[in-house]
């Protein structure tokens, strides 16, 4: 692969150029009506651009690996302004492009596929089929060579291995003796669905537990992709702290505001205690989140001992007890660490949350999360709120099914929003704010804070998805989510936000980005690079939820 990357790199423009010279339609001319409509396309190998341009201009939204950087930017200076997204990744492992945790609808191969080494193809196969949706299709263009139909025979092997069909397209006589292999994975219904169902409807054990720790685990996989610590082809695995986090978002309002009880038993839940839960009562949900920071010592440990003690709880009850049908094997796994109580402020970040350990979740169910957590929800509250009714302690205090339904109500977004608006109205005193969607200054109380993903479909407090905007901007924008190309237009007017609001509180910031967007690290201290994940992430969501564009 090295020698072939210098290669390219020493004849990058006229490898450009000799690519170009043949249009799309031509050299794909064998599959052109199976192109989808719409959805997220993976070109691997992008080399000059041309097919990822051409797919981009037909409505997807494109990923492009190309690792040979020559090759790159001129692909990227030729393909400006389309929604295109450029990664430096290579085969056989695509690490970038796994960490975006994004299913697509097209995967396209050409000779990418055949600087692949023979003993890693099989690998590499194994890590493309991964990335498609249910009936995605993946595409390999096999250039001419001395044994074109042996490479189309080993596809064919992989695909039976994968599950995936298998088609070689119709020759067309191409000059070039090109040949054309089509893989589809079939969207037949199984995989994670069952599981889930089982664990939420037919596994009874571990009471509401269960239930809300799937709930937990979809939450985070709905709004903080970037929370993935490490993920093979089986598993994802999470920090501990964020776990116990949203466990404790989850519960707040059950067990302080409401009183529901969790089971018929008096005994009381395993992570209300008298040193941890109980010294919190006068918190809210809106009270914990990440980038938080405690300084008051008492209240530090506090925060500590809670955390500390629902992840315990988590690990002895819903984890150990949550099993596959019919064995003993226990479908999540939780490795707790030992830990000392903070002797300074405590700060919710990427190092806190690590610290308590390591939650495993099967990638299986993880992906099912991610992608139809609009629907999973409301199925998970519903049997959360069947169960309360059912126990007899809450039958005693006559609650009622809007009593369950709004103690299970996420939070609520108004507090974040004030913050920022304190935060305009702050530096409006000795500065300029603009709008971040026109570039229009704004006035004092003349203006709205907006939602760039709307909350109403990705409930998002982040500073940076709050941008301070024009009211009749905000009200036509509405819960619309922006295009590609109003993005771009107003990159220059986000990011100086995020510098001139944020920078005296960058740590809470960043925190909040990489955890929340996608391939960002830990460590990400570029207000340009969250621009980068917050365009990609866009292009997730409206693939996932269908939004209506603005």
């Amino acid at each position: 692969m090295d020698d072939n990357i210098t290669y390219y790199s020493l004849n990058a423009e006229q490898l450009t150029e000799q690519c170009d010279s043949l249009e799309f339609e031509q050299v794909h001319r064998d599959w052109l009506e199976l192109i989808p409509s719409e959805g997220m396309a993976l070109d691997v190998g992008a080399g000059s651009g041309r097919d990822a341009r051409f797919l981009a201009s037909k409505g997807l939204s494109v990923i492009a690996v190309e690792s040979d950087a020559g090759i790159r930017e001129q692909a990227q200076h030729y393909g400006a302004g389309q929604p295109i997204h450029w990664m430096d990744d290579s085969l056989p492992e695509l690490t970038h492009v796994h960490k975006l945790q994004t299913k697509f609808d097209l995967v396209l191969l050409g000779a990418a596929w055949m600087d692949v080494p023979s003993s890693a193809r099989q690998r590499s196969f194994r890590k493309l089929s991964s990335l498609l949706k249910p009936n995605g299709k993946m595409v390999v263009s096999l250039p001419g060579s001395d044994s074109p139909d042996e490479h189309a025979d080993e596809l064919a092997q992989f695909a039976q291995q994968q599950g995936l069909t298998y088609k070689l397209l119709a020759n067309r006589d191409d000059a070039s003796s090109r040949q054309t292999v089509l893989l589809t994975l079939p969207d037949d219904g199984t995989g994670a669905f069952p599981l889930i169902r089982n664990i939420v409807i037919n596994d009874s054990k571990a009471s509401t537990y269960k239930v809300a720790l799937l709930r937990t685990l979809l939450r985070i996989a709905e709004g903080h992709p970037g929370a993935v610590l490490e993920q093979t082809e089986t598993t994802v695995t999470l920090p501990m702290g964020l776990v116990a986090l949203y466990w404790l978002k989850l519960y707040k309002p059950l067990v302080d505001q409401y009183e529901i009880q969790q089971s018929s038993s008096s005994k009381g839940l395993g992570f209300v205690k008298e040193d941890g839960w109980l010294t919190l009562k006068s918190f809210t949900a809106n009270d914990f989140y990440i980038g938080a920071c405690y300084f008051d010592p008492v209240t530090s440990n506090n925060v500590y001992r809670t955390l500390k003690d629902i992840a315990a709880t988590i690990k002895n009850m819903p984890a150990k007890y949550i099993t596959l049908p019919g064995t003993e094997t226990e479908v999540f796994q939780v490795e707790l660490r030992r830990t000392r109580k903070p002797s300074e402020p405590l700060v919710l970040d990427y190092d806190f949350l690590k610290s308590l350990g390591i939650f495993y979740v099967p990638r299986s169910i993880w992906d099912a999360l991610s992608r139809f957590s609009v629907w999973i929800e409301p199925a998970l509250v519903n049997e959360w709120s069947h169960l309360m009714a059912s126990y007899s302690l809450n039958l005693q205090r006559s609650f009622s099914q809007v009593d369950y339904l709004n103690a299970l109500r996420w939070e609520n977004p108004e507090r974040t929003t004030n913050r920022v608006r304190k935060r305009v109205e702050a530096l409006l005193t000795e500065d300029q704010v603009h709008c971040c969607w026109s570039g229009s200054a704004i006035r004092h109380r003349a203006y709205a804070v907006d939602h760039a993903f709307p909350f109403a479909r990705w409930p998002n407090n982040d500073l940076w998805n709050l941008l301070p905007t024009k009211t009749a901007i905000n009200a036509a924008k509405s819960d619309k989510l922006p295009t590609n190309h109003k993005l771009l237009q107003s990159r220059e007017f986000i990011v100086h936000w995020w510098q001139q609001g944020w920078e005296d509180y960058k740590n809470e910031f960043f925190t909040q980005a990489n955890f929340a967007l996608p391939n960002l690290s830990p460590r990400n201290q570029s207000y340009s690079d969250v621009f980068e994940a917050l365009a990609l992430q866009r292009d997730r969501i409206k693939h996932l939820q269908q939004l209506e564009d603005w």
